[in-house]
């Protein structure tokens, strides 16, 4: 913890899931935490709980979120913030795809942007990027815009790391697969029914896991990069071959 010397952090997508896991987590480590997201009620619980301070702000927000690097000297940016849609592609809304590629790429390159000058000229920094297995693998089941935005995150983590050679701001992305979060209960409307369906019989990663992830890349000494980490369940594989049967068969 010596060689810890980040003060303020950034967290997207902070009012629940990994993203208030992370909040809690370096929190506790002594870092002052900008919890971001939309939900106000939500954010000043998490204050209450965490001395976290709350920013009512949607991450799409490209002069808010701007406003929020410029008046603060960022060390961490967690870029939590997503969302998702069920479906595949001929069944994704024209909406739902702008809505996707705006969260989950778009702003992710806008909020990094906005961090990276104070980082660098500082010559300190974080740039924590959450991916999922969606963004390296292809499966049945899986959204299509989701699936390309996360692939999207991978490569804009791959690139920060060579567009920043020769400073001391690091770049981790983690990339979870399944997550005991809300996400399920939201596409599904339904939190009971998602709960049953993808977590009652199974034994799924906590936010939690994921936060410890992230503070253990963050509170690496400085001279240590963790670039990429892909955390899943234990009981979890990637991968897999299916093969269908002809039509005349």
């Amino acid at each position: 913890m010596a060689e810890q010397p980040y003060l303020r952090a950034v967290v997207t997508g902070a009012s629940s899931g990994i993203g208030a896991a992370v909040v809690e987590r370096l929190s506790a480590a002594g870092i002052t935490v900008h919890a971001v997201a939309r939900d106000a009620q939500r954010l000043a619980a998490l204050a209450d709980k965490t001395g976290c301070i709350p920013e009512v702000i949607n991450v799409t927000d490209r002069e808010a979120m701007a406003a929020l690097f410029a008046e603060n000297e960022i060390d961490v940016l967690v870029n939590n913030a997503g969302q998702s849609r069920t479906g595949n592609l001929r069944d994704t809304t024209g909406d739902d795809i702008d809505a996707l590629v705006d969260v989950n790429l778009r702003a992710v390159l806008h909020v990094t942007h906005a961090a990276l000058k104070g980082m660098v000229a500082r010559n300190q920094g974080h740039i924590v990027n959450i991916s999922s297995i969606a963004g390296h693998y292809a499966f049945g089941g899986g959204n299509t815009v989701y699936h390309a935005t996360k692939a999207g995150v991978h490569s804009i983590s791959q690139q920060l790391r060579c567009d920043l050679y020769g400073t001391k701001v690091r770049v981790t992305e983690v990339s979870p697969a399944r997550v005991e979060t809300e996400v399920f209960g939201r596409l599904l409307g339904d939190m009971e029914a998602a709960h049953q369906r993808y977590y009652a019989e199974y034994e799924s990663l906590l936010p939690s896991d994921i936060a410890d992830a992230i503070a253990f890349a963050v509170l690496a000494p400085q001279r240590m990069n963790v670039s990429f980490m892909e955390v899943l369940p234990t009981m979890q594989v990637v991968g897999g071959l299916n093969f269908a049967k002809s039509r005349e068969v």
